[in-house]
């Protein structure tokens, strides 16, 4: 268990029980100081060797790719390439059953039926069987990839049949607002899983396994969530709507000991079914925090190691995600959403934004051993609920940040990798979305990382469109790098590398011809309007393979 987690919890309840206190700035200053406190301990039992060893995961889905069963097969064959890459580790979409042959996974079923079982329509899920699922896992690990599995805790969606309870109604725009007496209503929420028939698990759902749902057959012109008889809404989740415990389906009673003890159940056999080497967490800011403790907890032990976990709590507001950290004792990594509001807004403000601003508010300035940053993901891409997609132009800026920097651990997004093209029809017009692969300069950018990337990190944000810093190196790794970028016009910029005399090529290839070192080490780095250069010794490129015009 990570240092002191139950410490960091109890401060954090402390501040908030004191009414002088600014809740939201305290867990900034309690995170903050924890991590300063055990920031050595925290990388040595994640790394054997934590300061030379940069790690980058891939996301390796997205919400409209093919759903022809073939994407498990695809991933066995590209394993090695991506491990050949620079890649380390790839985060794999659910491969549970959803609520349809078509279910990008987040519509859970059945957490146990791998694509094994006839459920829902379907034997395989959209991504294939769970034989295929197995082999793409080992190919993973195999070619070096750790593995992590993608997991819906807070929902259960396509019930087998209804079922009649007692539930109160809630204003669905204030969960904190009752909408009238208790009541029976009808709903789905009996999930018997007839194709699985008891494998694995015999646990049957019923009503009291929820705390809400948002439907009633006998009232369906009603709008309101329905908390169910016997439970109360979770506290320790996002406040908005008052309490943000309901999202969607039927919401799981996390308080209710068999659901505790069937969560804990799936880790285990997850781990030893599929042997992966962590968990993404999927909504989390509406699942009370104090289960996540526990739950880390028990599959570190029965997995007898340390895990990985990223959790996603999306949120643009800083001090949110460091409450939910301290909360969930500093257990798990956040997706660093900040960071990525902070990309799409320079991606959209024709050279208005403040460079010097861009990691403001970031999980990778103020938390950066928990953050896990990005560009986009299968929620911001375009026609998702999230949509606030970074513009083509700005990705390779964005990506050399997230690559090139020393602060969190940085995931690469699939649509962005290899490109995507979909459409969908809405109100009675096709929309088709065309987005760019950018593989080409992330290839360029993961060499850099593996090769320069590495020791002490200058900074130079010192102007409003034109920003850099440099990497000094290591005994271990010592080549040096400067990476110069504009969102505005051409720019240019004095910076140290710590290598005298010492010829550089942009790597990027942006810019032709050499730049050479002074006696001090320092060097006028350039690059193009609206673009990024990374600039390594020259020697490095012929021993990358890399040919620049």
């Amino acid at each position: 268990m990570a240092p002191d987690c139950f410490a960091l919890k109890q401060s954090m309840a402390a501040a908030e029980a004191d009414p002088q206190v600014d809740t939201g700035q305290a867990a900034v200053t309690l995170v903050r100081q924890w991590l300063d406190r055990y920031e050595s301990e925290i990388i040595g039992r994640r790394l054997e060797s934590p300061n030379e060893f940069n790690g980058t995961m891939i996301q390796w889905f997205h919400w409209y790719g093919e759903a022809d069963g073939g994407h498990w097969r695809r991933l066995s064959q590209e394993a090695g390439n991506l491990a050949a890459a620079g890649f380390t580790g790839i985060w794999l979409p659910p491969a549970y059953k959803g609520s349809g042959p078509t279910d990008v996974g987040y519509g859970v079923y059945d957490l146990y039926d791998l694509g094994e079982f006839d459920q829902k329509g379907t034997i395989r899920t959209r991504y294939g069987t769970k034989q295929e699922y197995l082999a793409a896992v080992q190919a993973c690990r195999q070619a070096g990839l750790q593995v992590y599995a993608d997991v819906v805790f807070n929902h259960k969606i396509g019930a087998d049949s209804p079922e009649d309870f007692g539930a109160t109604p809630y204003d669905p725009a204030n969960r904190n607002q009752g909408l009238g007496n208790e009541r029976t209503i009808r709903a789905w929420t009996n999930f018997r899983f007839e194709g699985r028939q008891g494998q694995y698990s015999n646990l049957i759902w019923h009503w009291y396994h929820f705390d809400a749902v948002d439907h009633n057959l006998l009232d369906q012109g009603m709008p309101a969530i329905w908390k169910v008889h016997g439970a109360d809404f979770e506290h320790n989740v996002d406040l908005e709507k008052g309490n943000y415990d309901y999202l969607m389906g039927c919401d799981l009673n996390i308080n209710h000991p068999e659901v505790r003890s069937e969560l804990k159940a799936w880790g285990e056999w997850t781990l030893d079914t599929v042997g992966v080497d962590g968990f993404r967490l999927d909504a989390i800011k509406h699942i009370a925090s104090d289960f996540f403790i526990d739950w880390i907890g028990h599959v570190e032990r029965h997995a007898q190691r340390d895990l990985f976990v990223v959790g996603e709590y999306w949120s643009n507001k800083l001090e949110s995600l460091s409450w939910y950290a301290a909360n969930s004792g500093g257990r798990m990594s956040l997706f660093d959403a900040p960071l990525h509001y902070n990309f799409h807004a320079a991606s959209t403000s024709g050279g208005q934004f403040d460079m010097q601003r861009l990691l403001d508010g970031s999980l990778m300035q103020t938390m950066p051993l928990l953050a896990v940053t990005l560009v986009d993901n299968h929620d911001t891409q375009p026609l998702q609920s999230l949509q606030s997609t970074v513009e083509a132009w700005f990705k390779p800026l964005a990506y050399a940040v997230i690559l090139l920097r020393d602060q969190g651990y940085p995931c690469v997004f699939h649509a962005d990798y290899y490109g995507a093209q979909y459409g969908e029809r809405r109100h009675g017009q096709e929309i088709s979305i065309d987005l760019a692969s950018h593989r080409f300069l992330i290839d360029r950018f993961l060499r850099a990382r593996s090769k320069c990337a590495y020791g002490a990190q200058y900074d130079y944000f010192d102007h409003f469109n034109c920003i850099g810093w440099t990497r000094l190196g290591t005994p271990s790794h010592p080549r040096a790098m400067a990476v110069l970028m504009s969102d505005g016009d051409a720019g240019w910029k004095w910076m140290e590398v710590g290598k005298a005399h010492t010829v550089f090529r942009d790597l990027s290839g942006h810019i032709q011809g050499a730049i050479t070192t002074n006696g001090d080490g320092w060097a006028n780095w350039r690059c193009l309007g609206g673009s990024v250069s990374v600039w390594v010794e020259q020697e490095l490129i012929t021993e990358l393979g890399v040919v620049l015009d």
